[in-house]
């Protein structure tokens, strides 16, 4: 996010010409650019408005937040609660456990690119270059090498040497793709208790003869219980963000 706040350093002015007739409320007029900086600062704005149209994708897809979320979607899906936490409450926790594991992302990208650029030692080509080694890195250390050979190879461009040498491009969809399956991968691992104790309820409830019992109306305490005992939400969001490194 600091990235965006590179681009939000600008400013710009307006003009407006007094009423000429007594039906007119205002009029616009542009008038021309008196110097490179004018020019520049309307460049910013117009990067500034295409940026924030795409934070969103930024914030979901290069950051913890997807795993996170789809962690949390298949864990109450696996307690069978429904709509319990509601979605706003899920997507509160994965944005604040989000910003937990990201916070030493946008402090180095604070003190390496937006910080130098507003005390103009760094144009703004600058500070962006070097507010994406960061976030590079962050990507870089989860995503998988099978992942990334195949956004490499569909590029079309030489196999990198060094992952310094991997472009930015392609480190993202691999970045997405990978946390994907570690996303799914966790999921399985939570649903296999709350699997196995359907199946013992299941069975008991069919060895006494009530099969027109829906077994999810005798397991679900079941599971709520589960979890509180073993302080369910102390160890999945100890797990997500340790998953992190």
């Amino acid at each position: 996010m600091c990235v965006l706040l590179i681009l939000l350093h600008g400013y710009a002015g307006y003009a407006a010409d007094p009423p000429q007739t007594g039906m007119s409320l205002f009029n616009i007029r542009v008038d021309p650019a008196k110097s490179s900086d004018n020019v520049s600062v309307v460049v910013e704005i117009f990067l500034l408005l295409t940026v924030l149209s795409i934070a969103p994708a930024i914030l979901i897809m290069m950051t913890a937040f997807t795993r996170i979320i789809i962690v949390l979607s298949l864990l109450r899906q696996a307690l069978g609660t429904q709509q319990m936490p509601p979605n706003q409450v899920m997507i509160g926790i994965a944005m604040f456990l989000t910003f937990f594991i990201m916070t030493p992302v946008w402090n180095a990208v604070n003190e390496q690119a937006l910080q130098p650029y507003l005390s103009k030692t760094l144009t703004p080509e600058k500070a962006v270059e070097a507010a994406v080694v960061p976030i590079r890195a962050f990507m870089m250390k989860q995503v998988r090498e099978k992942d990334l050979s195949l956004f490499v190879t569909i590029s079309g461009q030489a196999r990198p040497r060094t992952p310094d040498e991997v472009p930015f491009l392609v480190v993202v969809p691999a970045f997405i793709v990978s946390e994907l399956k570690t996303a799914f991968q966790i999921g399985f691992m939570l649903y296999i208790p709350f699997l196995i104790l359907d199946m013992v309820i299941s069975s008991i409830l069919l060895s006494m003869g009530m099969m027109m019992l829906p077994p999810i109306m005798i397991s679900l305490p079941f599971k709520l219980m589960l979890f509180v005992l073993v302080d369910g939400w102390n160890l999945i969001a100890g797990s997500l963000v340790r998953s992190f490194g």
